[in-house]
């Protein structure tokens, strides 16, 4: 238990109030999971008196002290609430702090009884006047109070992602409710902080049905909807259509992104969601067969704006969007490069390095490449492909230049379009490995002179 909670829980007792720990901590508590994050509602004690306890033992900051919420450390400590709608969006609320509130009333504005549970660190007492804890047991999704839960229709999205994190079935009225919420008053930052979570759910895949079930694959992704009844390569992908792949992919790539930092772990995810955007656009009987030709390059421009409708950029300075648009135009390239009948060079692989991180690419291209189930498919070219480019050293950047301007100038270059152009080309001829080192560099430098 965090020490914190515990001072903060007795010291609130001793002024003759109730501190309980509430929210995602409890349910995750039940699951058997570690949680970080632990916010506590404070009963019996008024606003003011609420900030003299908190700061005799820390420091104290204010998150929203209209509605008395604080921050004492790393915990959220704040009244009970009371919320009413004002008008459409997310910030349409009217909420007030009321310290008499009964632990029903508190209970009863939280989305799903799985999160409607209080623990009380002092007694070790759950209060679950809702029965969140069958729920957990059962593993069944079930909303609070029907009458107020489409008053946030980012709760929609948060049941999906629930779903997909814990395992968990959406009750018939549950479903039924989320159906019928309008979505289109959420900003696109909302949005992506839910589809972030469920992107590292165990099995993605199970959120995303569960969002076409729902009718939000339709109404907020369209480039992902139009994958839904794409027909695919019978030989290749038995299975079905391309969402159907596409869905197994994703499963596939959440398996192999826990060694990597999450701005590439995202990466990952997000190309292997858009790695076929360009099929419905190029699918075709062709030659007495169904083919998908360059849907790679056709994938961008969906691809791009699917990440414009979940604001996707760049996350801690990591170009992630590049990163998602590079995997998505070349996701075929490491098995036509080892089918090529002609050996690729290295200059190839420099080369694409340029676009891609190549391991990010190799492992995107694996996970399409065993997400063909049922079937037997051959995956090696994806490791080949990936120890070519570590092999070289440009698994995740290209070559730096060797040859630079500082050099040129000692050569009586000036600065300026030509120095440029001499840079460039001496950075191809390095690319295909014929420049090695600075002499070889300056060698080349020269010849392009004439000197």
């Amino acid at each position: 238990m965090n020490e914190r909670a515990l001072d903060i829980a007795r010291a609130v007792q001793r002024d003759g109030g109730r501190a309980l720990i509430v929210g995602g901590w409890v349910r995750d508590r039940l699951l058997g999971h570690e949680s970080k994050d632990i916010d506590i509602e404070v009963f019996g004690i008024q606003p003011e008196r609420l900030r003299a306890i908190l700061e005799s033992i820390g420091r104290v900051e204010t998150v929203g002290e209209s509605f008395q919420v604080y921050k004492c450390g790393d915990i959220d400590v704040s009244l009970p609430r009371r919320e009413s709608k004002s008008g459409r969006g997310h910030r349409a609320f009217v909420v007030t702090g009321d310290p008499s509130m009964s632990f029903e009333d508190a209970a009863r504005r939280r989305d799903f009884t799985i999160n409607a549970i209080s623990f009380d660190p002092l007694t070790g007492e759950y209060i679950d006047p809702f029965e969140g804890r069958d729920d957990l047991e059962r593993r069944l999704l079930r909303i609070v109070d029907a009458g107020t839960f489409a008053d946030d229709s980012l709760r929609v999205l948060r049941g999906i992602q629930f779903a997909a994190r814990f395992n968990l079935t959406l009750d018939d009225q549950t479903r039924e409710i989320c159906r019928s919420i309008p979505l289109d008053d959420l900003p696109a930052e909302r949005i992506w902080g839910e589809v972030e979570k469920l992107l590292f759910a165990p099995k993605p895949s199970t959120g995303l049905a569960l969002a076409l079930e729902l009718g939000v694959v339709e109404r907020l992704w369209p480039e992902l909807f139009a994958l839904v009844g794409c027909v695919q390569e019978p030989e290749w992908h038995p299975e079905g259509d391309v969402w159907v792949h596409t869905l197994q992919v994703v499963d596939q790539a959440r398996t192999r992104i826990d060694d990597l930092p999450r701005p590439q772990q995202l990466a990952v995810m997000l190309g292997a969601v858009c790695h076929d955007f360009g099929k419905p656009a190029t699918t075709a009987f062709l030659d007495g067969r169904i083919r998908s030709i360059d849907h790679e390059a056709q994938g961008v421009a969906p691809a791009s704006a699917f990440l414009d409708r979940l604001n996707v950029h760049s996350f801690d300075g990591y170009d992630v969007r590049a990163q998602v648009l590079g995997v998505t135009e070349q996701h075929l390239k490491p098995g036509m490069w080892f089918k090529a009948p002609t050996p690729v060079g290295d200059g190839a692989f420099r080369r694409l390095a340029q676009k891609v991180d190549l391991e990010l690419l190799a492992r995107v291209a694996k996970s399409d490449c065993l997400g063909r189930e049922p079937g037997t498919f051959n995956c090696q070219a994806m490791d080949w492909f990936l120890e070519r480019a570590r092999a070289l050293g440009v698994q995740h950047a290209p070559p730096q230049p060797i040859l630079l301007g500082r050099h040129l100038i000692a050569l009586g270059v000036k600065p300026g379009p030509r120095m440029g152009e001499i840079l460039k080309a001496v950075y191809e001829q390095q690319l295909d490995g014929s420049v090695t080192t600075v002499d070889e560099g300056l060698a080349a430098a020269r010849a392009l002179l004439g000197t």
